[in-house]
């Protein structure tokens, strides 16, 4: 069965960064979008939901981007689902520039159906399972892990956890109302967002950086992992940690671990592999050596998702 389409929309510039291309927590909200419109294709839409107080929701999120999307570039969301584990739903999307048909980033997916009452896990609805054979889709050899490795996730970390490790502190805030999505839990696409506004902060404390100064050189990210343990509300308290857990000639690989900062649970566990980015050129160059030999020395063991 070929991909069904799931989203269609273009780049806002509201949408952008500071490295002129679509900021990576708008990835996110599209592909949880395309979500819900895979829920509607699987027969389980919005009324459904609201009787059955069943919906559909991301545990687990790989997301690989493959081509930056500049300020009003025309794009579409496709796919549907890989297979059935247990309760969740592996899925796979890929987004196109709707012009040139190129691949701009590709989500591998496990979601699962959650009460929106109690915030449990549920099985696939019977009248689910039987649509599924209508959007069945494969995983392209593109859209497979390639800098990240697709394992179960470790045990949850606590905060202390983190401080024991000297995890640097690079986000802490309260969750907005405006962050959270209908079910009034933070909404998919913020807890990247928290993860993306840390980071010139983490290269403030890393590397001296203020990019805010720099408009030549940048930094983008290449592959992300999320795993979503919990579903903060509005007025919780949130601390990131984040650490190295690799650096090589021309990639790095930060860890992100986000905590409620009043009760020190895992929120949620990250990795992402970036790059340096030549702003001008809009390439990507090699890590010089003083600088991957000082990121060196903020190589944590044992981090990862």
């Amino acid at each position: 069965m070929a991909a069904i389409e799931l989203y269609r929309s273009s780049v806002q510039t509201w949408e952008t960064d500071g490295m002129g291309h679509m900021n990576v927590q708008f990835y996110s909200e599209k592909a949880t979008s395309a979500l819900s419109s895979l829920s509607l294709a699987l027969g389980h839409g919005r009324a459904l939901q609201t009787d059955s107080h069943l919906r559909m929701m991301i545990k687990d999120h790989h997301i690989r981007f493959l081509r930056e999307q500049r300020p009003g570039a025309p794009v579409y969301i496709r796919g549907g689902v890989v297979r059935v584990e247990g309760e969740r739903l592996i899925c796979f999307f890929e987004m196109l520039n709707t012009v040139s048909q190129e691949v701009a980033a590709t989500f591998l997916t496990e979601a699962v159906f959650v009460d929106t009452r109690s915030g449990e896990e549920c099985p696939v609805p019977p009248h689910v399972a039987k649509q599924i054979a209508d959007v069945q889709v494969e995983v392209p050899t593109y859209g497979a892990p390639r800098g990240l490795v697709r394992h179960a996730p470790r045990p949850a970390p606590c905060l202390r956890d983190a401080e024991t490790m000297k995890l640097i502190q690079t986000f802490k805030g309260e969750v907005l109302p405006d962050w959270c999505d209908v079910t009034g839990r933070l909404a998919t696409r913020r807890y990247m967002g928290i993860v993306s506004d840390s980071i010139p902060n983490l290269l403030a404390q890393t590397r001296g950086d203020d990019r805010s100064k720099d408009s030549k050189v940048g930094g983008a990210a290449l592959e992300y992992r999320f795993v979503y343990r919990e579903a903060p509300v509005a007025g919780d308290v949130l601390v990131l940690r984040s650490g190295l857990k690799d650096v090589n000639d021309k990639t790095y690989t930060w860890a992100h671990w986000l905590f409620n900062a009043e009760t020190g649970a895992c929120v949620a566990t990250a990795e992402a592999v970036a790059i340096a980015l030549d702003l001008v050129a809009r390439k990507s160059i090699p890590i010089p050596p003083e600088m991957k030999a000082h990121l060196s020395s903020f190589v944590v063991e044992g981090l990862g998702v």
